[in-house]
């Protein structure tokens, strides 16, 4: 038998949980380190690593002795992305003052398909917006055989609309972190028209950081997280 105590409960340094497992009676505490990243991350260092290791790395890391020409990789890249950001922040900005806006805060779970060797998927429970009732699934790795043999996957999804539509209807849609979420994501905007042929949109990236943070959410038992929906008014 085991359990979990936060640090609010056994707060000690360069640590984030502390793991306590019963074993014939007696208690043993395992300690998970708190990972962080090498303060010259912005020079291109990758390092990432236990609290207790940052400072040891930190003297030996190379990167601070770098030329600047190979420093100046690392910092436009950093620039690149944090164009994306702002470009990002500047459409859900205008966004935001459409006249039709909702969101809706959604739990996936997983199911197995019915083929001979099962694949699994997500999909949340219906729900409403818009006037219209909806349905979101994911899908792991789907362009590779066998996702479970490999570390770097994958997290596709959809939007899927279960109601007749009288009229086309186009949006923009968004999937974010959640209250109840602890996902890295790197939001997209996507948009899509929907009408009486097309239902459900074409499958797009879910929007998570790399394949740790993939594999990190599939160890879970549901993916929550947020929805924004914003329709375009004709």
């Amino acid at each position: 038998m085991c359990f979990n105590v936060s640090t609010s409960q056994a707060p000690l340094a360069g640590v984030s949980h502390q793991r306590i497992t019963v074993f014939w009676g007696r208690y043993y505490v395992e300690e998970e380190p708190r990972l962080v990243q090498c303060r010259f991350q912005r020079i291109g260092c990758s390092w990432r690593g236990p609290f207790h290791e940052k400072e040891a790395h930190e003297l030996s890391c190379t990167h601070p002795k770098k030329p600047g020409e190979e420093v100046m990789g690392a910092l436009e890249a950093l620039d690149a992305q944090r164009e994306l950001d702002m470009t990002l922040f500047k459409q859900v900005y205008d966004l935001l003052s459409f006249e039709k806006v909702t969101f809706s805060d959604l739990q996936m779970r997983p199911y197995r398909t019915d083929d001979f060797i099962p694949r699994l998927y997500y999909e949340t429970s219906r729900f409403s917006a818009l006037g219209s009732q909806w349905v979101v699934k994911a899908f792991v790795s789907e362009n590779i055989k066998n996702p479970a043999m490999t570390c770097t996957r994958l997290l596709t999804y959809q939007l899927v609309c279960k109601s007749k539509l009288q009229n086309p209807v186009r949006l923009h849609y968004l999937a974010l972190r959640g209250p109840f979420s602890e996902l890295n994501m790197r939001p997209r905007v996507y948009d899509f028209e929907f009408n009486q042929e097309n239902m459900e949109t074409e499958k797009k990236e879910f929007p998570i950081i790399d394949s740790n943070e993939c594999n990190k959410i599939l160890a879970a038992k549901n993916i929550s997280f947020r929805l924004i929906l914003f329709q375009i008014q004709k």
